[in-house]
């Protein structure tokens, strides 16, 4: 089985989005078979949490790994890069408990490991893929994300927000748009979208203590007379960035299973639920 893993390590450093802590990341390559995880270097043992759905333990906004009192926040933008760029195995060090935001996208991070480059690997042990073949889905309310059988795999999202700048928008990638190079389509077509955010929801984040980092240089920000910090770089940036977010979170199970993941007004806790389900019907 054909694996890949860093021809270099990347080093970035910025602001958490929640937490306003700045953070270096350093991520290594790693043997074939160990897997994408973090390793909380600024802390005694330098404990290690795996990017994997069983340490999700909070979904506010984000997504975030733990184990035992050591946690990593926002870490779907950075695992999104490195699965859809076909990095199946890195040691992550970081210093600090939230990946940097850095502008709002995965760019940063697909134009790094883009400019390393893959090294190609052979594990001796074949695993078993993930199979869908009936239709898996999490609901609440109007909301929902599945993924059904089909024969390739495809991200589609649909969101709705009363403000006039976003209004319905629908959205539908695959990476074998390009078969010669598929992440290249997704450092293309998903990647540069960043993170968004609404003019009347900010004071009560920030009340919460959420968004401290959070700034128009990092985020899109939209109120009822349009947005406050154009131009876009799609016409359509605010659900390419939530398929963004639910590639992060679909490669907690390691690899993407052959399936449409389809998608409206969901979450990262309805994202995390389809992942827990899929692998909840393997076995």
């Amino acid at each position: 089985m054909q694996q890949h893993t860093l021809a270099d390590e990347i080093i970035q450093t910025g602001v958490g989005l929640h937490s306003g802590v700045t953070t270096q990341v350093r991520i290594q390559p790693e043997t074939a078979g160990s897997g994408r995880y973090f390793v909380r270097v600024d802390l005694p043992d330098t404990p290690i949490i795996p990017a994997q759905v069983a340490a999700v333990n909070q979904t506010v906004l984000s997504t975030q790994l733990g184990k035992g009192e050591a946690y990593v926040r926002t870490v779907e933008h950075l695992l999104a890069s490195l699965a859809a760029m076909g990095v199946d195995n890195a040691w992550i060090e970081i210093d600090g408990p939230e990946v940097p935001l850095l502008d709002g996208s995965a760019k940063v991070w697909t134009d790094a490991i883009a400019s390393v480059g893959l090294v190609s690997q052979t594990l001796t042990e074949d695993k078993v893929p993930l199979v869908i073949d009936q239709p898996i889905w999490v609901r609440q309310d109007d909301a929902f994300v599945c993924a059904l059988p089909a024969s390739e795999t495809r991200f589609t999202y649909g969101i709705d927000f009363d403000l006039p700048a976003i209004g319905n928008q629908w959205h539908s990638w695959s990476p074998n748009i390009n078969k010669e190079n598929p992440s290249a389509s997704f450092a293309a077509e998903i990647a540069p979208a960043r993170t968004f955010g609404l003019l009347h929801q900010i004071e009560h984040l920030q009340q919460t203590g959420l968004i401290k980092g959070g700034s128009l240089d990092n985020a899109l920000v939209c109120g009822p007379e349009g947005w406050l910090n154009p131009p876009l770089r799609f016409a359509n940036e605010p659900v390419r960035h939530k398929i963004l977010d639910l590639v992060g979170d679909l490669s907690l199970l390691g690899t993407f299973p052959c399936a449409h993941f389809l998608a409206y007004k969901a979450s990262h806790n309805l994202h995390i639920q389809l992942v827990q389900k899929i692998l909840d019907f393997r076995f």
